[in-house]
């Protein structure tokens, strides 16, 4: 087994699902790191569901520049699990692959890391290495936040502009930009009441005008060229919405009526308009607008030297965007900075969730590539 599969399969079997704390994988790193003479520092905070989360930043070496990997510890939920023979957290080897929740999103990635950096541990370094571990990632990017506020070692990545790879599975593409997201809840609130009756208050109604509007917009956002940008696929903010009433039987009315609503802006795009059409018409119709979440999109420029640079360790010839959204939409002040990993996308989240043998050894050639380069 190599140190890839083995690092990842350690890992794996830690349920970090995002509702939970993250503290028992963070701390089974932070031993390793440890034991291999990192500097280590630790950025500690308590969820809004009262949960502890930490985030874990280490250094080995001194002095400025070198190389940041940067990847989360938390996961998805399994509960559509789909093997019968073992669970999400019972990492498997068959077929050539590593099976479990995780394995491509992202602990496999981080096993490859840990697996390039290990050889190094003990030898002098020219220039810094560091490890960037963050909780949250899948539910908002809370970690990244704390880490890019708090953490005194990322303020020295930000003040020597360390070379930043954040390792999301990207197939060993390098990808310079992706969108960003915008999430939004309307509440419409009623009165419960036997529906034979003219008690009760039924807080779908006064949703169901406001949908329609919604509707419009979003067949706005879909057509009109102010809102794309072809450098993206699809090039349209692709807005999704959600309605739940959690009605108990179907003589109640309605007490309460929830619309999310999430769209993903693209870089450079203001989304003021849209916010504010979308608040505008939930005061119309009496409901309640809460904001959920807003990340920015990140985009560097895809003809930049480092861009260039990181061209040599990939497998596609030609820097691309992605649509979903990763750290890398909190670490704006690193200038040098691309998503680039192993594994694909495709197979993240998934009922089945894999990552190939060979990508696992390939993702920690291509880390121990750039340590030598550039550590």
């Amino acid at each position: 087994m190599s140190s890839a599969v083995r690092f990842a399969s350690e890992l794996i079997e830690y349920d970090s699902v995002s509702s939970k704390t993250n503290l028992p994988v963070t701390e089974h790193v932070a031993q390793w790191l440890h034991d291999w003479k990192f500097d280590l520092e630790r950025v500690d905070y308590v969820d809004s569901a009262g949960t502890p989360k930490a985030n874990l930043i280490a250094r080995l070496g001194s002095g400025t520049g070198g190389l940041a990997y940067f990847c989360h510890t938390d996961v998805v939920p399994a509960l559509n699990w789909s093997i019968p023979d073992f669970g999400p957290f019972e990492p498997h080897v068959r077929d050539g692959r590593l099976y479990g929740r995780g394995s491509t999103d992202m602990k496999g990635s981080l096993a490859c890391m840990l697996a390039a950096v290990s050889p190094f541990v003990g030898t002098s370094l020219r220039e810094p290495i560091y490890i960037c571990c963050t909780a949250d990632e899948e539910v908002g990017m809370l970690g990244a936040e704390y880490v890019a506020a708090r953490s005194s070692i990322y303020r020295e990545m930000v003040a020597g502009q360390t070379r930043a790879i954040i390792g999301e599975p990207t197939g060993f593409g390098v990808i310079y930009g992706h969108k960003g997201g915008c999430g939004i809840r309307i509440i419409s609130k009623g009165i419960a009441a036997h529906s034979s009756t003219n008690l009760g208050m039924n807080a779908n109604w006064n949703m169901i005008p406001f949908l329609s509007e919604m509707k419009e917009l979003y067949a706005e956002l879909e057509s009109s060229p102010l809102w794309r940008n072809e450098e993206f696929i699809p090039p349209t903010t692709t807005m999704n919405l959600g309605i739940n009433d959690h009605n108990p039987a179907l003589n109640v009315t309605a007490p309460r009526s929830v619309c999310t609503l999430y769209f993903r802006a693209m870089p450079g795009m203001d989304v003021t308009p849209i916010l504010d059409r979308i608040q505008q018409a939930a005061v119309k119709y009496g409901l309640e607008y809460e904001p959920i979440f807003r990340a920015t999109p990140f985009y560097r420029d895809k003809n930049s030297p480092f861009v260039t640079e990181c061209l040599e360790f990939a497998d596609v010839p030609v820097p691309r965007t992605v649509a979903y959204g990763t750290d890398a939409a909190r670490f704006s002040e690193l200038t040098n900075c691309v998503i680039m990993g192993p594994g694909h996308i495709a197979q993240a989240h998934t009922s089945d969730e894999w990552i190939l043998l060979d990508d696992l050894q390939k993702g920690t050639e291509m880390y121990r590539r750039m340590i030598e380069r550039w550590c």
